[in-house]
């Protein structure tokens, strides 16, 4: 990933983070996008943490404060971003809300955060970024989305949050084929366990899941893999973290476990 220009969603905590980190220790250019610029109570990391770690493992840090649901700034992140890169080779939507809550206990105010993070802004930076895209080296667009899996478990547990992400994974679908002729890849990247972020132990009964977790490294070591491959032979996957790293050689996953000793859990969208 060396000299590669990359733009990253949610890029100051979790994945994001790990996934800015994969990139920074190859020299890569990376344009961090994420709302926090002052510290959480209760989430680690800002948009200015992450670009120290950037520059210290040798990468180039772009931090940009962006919140993904105001489309009139989105461009002028882009475009400015494009700029100082001189272009944009990369683009992960991995900013994403979750809320595993049926119907009944989803609010208004939820429903438009999950939709409007996930399906929107997701359709909104693609978009602003697309003619960046077209010029890049070997350009990819990878999200963080599951596999299309139409069991109804997966609808009736928590209906809205499941088709915010099928949205994410159909978008992917659909960029892998309207991209073909430019040369772009769009693949989606889902985990095969559960990753240790702050996004799920915020959730109820979250201090145990993470004990029952993977360290986001694993979807970086993955992301790293699809994002060398050719752009024109590799589109429109809907890939596993560990399915691909296994298929890659990779043979110790035990590396990646939150705990030591303690299996990680299979995560949702996966029979």
């Amino acid at each position: 990933m060396e000299h590669k220009k990359i733009v990253i969603t949610g890029g100051s905590r979790g994945i994001g983070r790990a996934l800015a980190l994969k990139f920074a220790k190859q020299g890569a250019h990376v344009a961090i996008l994420a709302k926090t610029v002052d510290p959480h109570p209760k989430l680690e990391g800002t948009l200015m943490t992450v670009a120290e770690e950037i520059i210290e493992l040798g990468g180039h840090a772009y931090p940009m404060q962006l919140d993904v649901r105001e489309e009139d700034n989105i461009k002028v992140v882009i475009d400015r971003v494009a700029e100082m890169m001189d272009g944009i080779d990369i683009l992960i939507n991995n900013a994403s809300a979750i809320s595993l809550t049926n119907t009944e206990m989803t609010s208004s105010k939820r429903f438009d955060l999950m939709f409007d993070i996930n399906v929107r802004g997701t359709f909104l930076v693609t978009q602003a970024c697309l003619p960046y895209l077209k010029k890049g080296n070997n350009p990819h667009i990878l999200t963080l989305s599951p596999p299309l899996n139409m069991d109804p478990k997966w609808f009736g547990m928590h209906v809205a949050y499941t088709i915010s992400k099928y949205n994410m994974s159909m978008l992917t679908m659909g960029w892998a084929e309207e991209f073909k002729e430019y040369g772009i890849a769009a693949n989606a990247l889902w985990p095969k366990t559960l990753i240790a972020t702050a996004a799920i132990e915020n959730l109820p009964g979250g201090e145990h899941l993470v004990k029952m977790a993977r360290k986001a490294d694993i979807i970086a070591d993955a992301a790293q893999i699809i994002l060398k491959k050719d752009c024109k032979q590799f589109s429109g996957n809907f890939v596993i973290d560990e399915e691909l790293l296994l298929s890659e050689g990779f043979s110790d996953l035990n590396k990646y476990d939150a705990v030591e000793g303690v299996d990680p859990m299979k995560d949702l969208f996966l029979d």
